[in-house]
């Protein structure tokens, strides 16, 4: 069994290079986000990034992951990120019929520009919701004192606006208009 510091620290690099920067390494992310797993653990060993990365070790990550942020492919030989890329990929995510309400965590310091904008994806290629209020509140913790935000998904959908849930269980959509946000 890995130390828990080593597998978070291989675990955000895959977040790294499967997310946001796979060209850090000399990767080249296929159009829907995937790559071989063996060119993974190549390049990334050359980078000298993370130490002795092996497929065993990619596996306990992917396994281990409470957020479970990356998937494999269903021949075992390829691996990409649920969501939360910053660089374009299509995740081929099906638009589906979202619950009632969902769940944004972010921080007070940028509520007042929420208030008056909406939710936008920033960096990223969707804005990320949750079903429940703990997950939003985990969120929003990370960026300072959380808020959460109330999302009328439902509303938002029967009014044309579409959403996907990614593998994990995240629930993305291009933006939240702020006619559709409910704040504290």
């Amino acid at each position: 069994m890995t130390s828990s510091k080593q597998l978070n620290k291989i675990s955000k690099f895959l977040s790294f290079v499967l997310r946001h920067k796979p060209e850090a390494i000399g990767l080249t992310l296929d159009d829907n986000g995937w790559v071989n797993i063996d060119n993974l653990i190549n390049k990334s060993n050359k980078s000298g990034e993370v130490s002795s990365i092996n497929r065993e070790l990619i596996q306990e990550v992917v396994d281990t992951s409470d957020k479970k942020r990356f998937i494999f492919s269903d021949d075992g030989q390829n691996i990409r990120a649920n969501q939360g890329h910053s660089i374009q990929v299509d995740l081929q995510l099906k638009p589906v019929t979202p619950p009632e309400f969902l769940y944004h965590g972010t921080a007070t310091r940028f509520l007042e520009s929420i208030v008056e904008e909406g939710l936008k994806p920033q960096e990223r290629q969707h804005v990320h919701l949750s079903t429940n209020i703990e997950t939003a509140t985990a969120v929003g913790q990370r960026y300072g004192k959380p808020v959460i935000l109330t999302i009328k998904a439902l509303l938002m959908h029967k009014q044309g606006l579409v959403f996907y849930r990614s593998e994990n269980g995240v629930w993305l959509t291009d933006n939240v208009p702020v006619p559709f946000l409910q704040t504290p």
